[in-house]
């Protein structure tokens, strides 16, 4: 059967080593959509990739709800469902301006941008499909006040969005902190994109191991990108892009979901543990 793959955020960086790395490995009769918010990066990058399978741009901007539905339902309408979604998209953060001014549209890329496409995504997931959030090693509770665990560790997907909802509006009414709030907003919104990813794979876990079908995130590590650029000064140990890529497409292209990684927060094929 032609397999379907969806990534966002893919114009650049590890995104766009994600849809080189399955357009290596997946058949000629796949197909990979590569799909950014930008028309001209989305062409000239769909057409920079060299592979086995067919490759498409698609122009989608994750922070749009009704944008990530209408694509899903065109590719439900057109091949019966996607087999492989990875959410990737990310916004540019940078520490010249202060935290609070790129707040909104962090937020609306990177949790927004995950909801959309965990609400979107999973119902038109075929089985035996994959369903990624590339999030980080930031994602998991302990990295947050012990007060602020409960929002996160058990609550519904819609309750984690109201909870980001909260946060977000927290910054700007300037009591984030007094409630425990860290500065740097990623890593809330980390933490953010791996509870949504825990919470529907509860939803769905039942359902899906015996159908081989897995729902997760992913920890990259530190990737030598333009976006992790302004924050770090060593990067000797960095990986680039494409190496960073080939651990989540090995999960990706596994014949065999494992169980124990099934809505977890997942790094070179290893758990990192929720709670730390």
């Amino acid at each position: 059967m032609r397999r379907i793959a969806v990534v966002t955020g893919a114009n650049q960086g590890i995104g766009f080593a994600l849809v080189e790395s399955l357009a290596a490995r997946m058949n000629p009769e796949d197909l990979v959509l590569l799909t950014s918010r930008n028309p001209e990066r989305v062409a000239e990058a769909a057409a920079r990739v060299k592979g086995v399978a067919q490759v498409e741009g698609r122009v989608l901007d994750v922070s749009d709800p009704t944008a990530v539905a209408e694509l899903a339902a065109d590719l439900q309408a057109q091949y019966g469902g996607v087999d492989i979604v990875i959410s990737n998209a990310v916004a540019p953060l940078t520490p010249d301006r202060s935290q609070a001014e790129q707040a909104d549209q962090f937020i609306a890329v990177a949790n927004g941008g995950t909801h959309a496409v965990l609400r979107s995504f999973g119902p038109v997931l075929r089985p035996g499909g994959r369903l990624i959030v590339v999030a980080s090693s930031l994602g998991t509770l302990d990295q947050l006040d012990s007060k602020l665990h409960p929002l996160f560790d058990g609550p519904s997907v819609e309750q984690i969005e109201q909870t980001v909802e909260d946060w977000r509006q927290s910054i700007h009414a300037g009591t984030a902190a007094d409630q425990g709030w860290p500065e740097w907003v990623n890593t809330p919104s980390k933490v953010g994109q791996v509870a949504a990813v825990r919470a529907l794979a509860e939803q769905r876990r039942d359902t899906d191991l015996p159908q081989n079908t897995l729902i997760a995130s992913v920890c990259p590590g530190l990737v030598d990108t333009r976006a992790s650029r302004p924050w770090f000064d060593d990067f000797s140990q960095a990986r680039t892009p494409t190496q960073a890529a080939e651990p989540i497409i090995d999960l990706v292209l596994a014949d065999r979901v494992d169980p124990t990684t099934y809505g977890e927060l997942i790094r070179d094929g290893k758990v990192l543990s929720w709670r730390g």
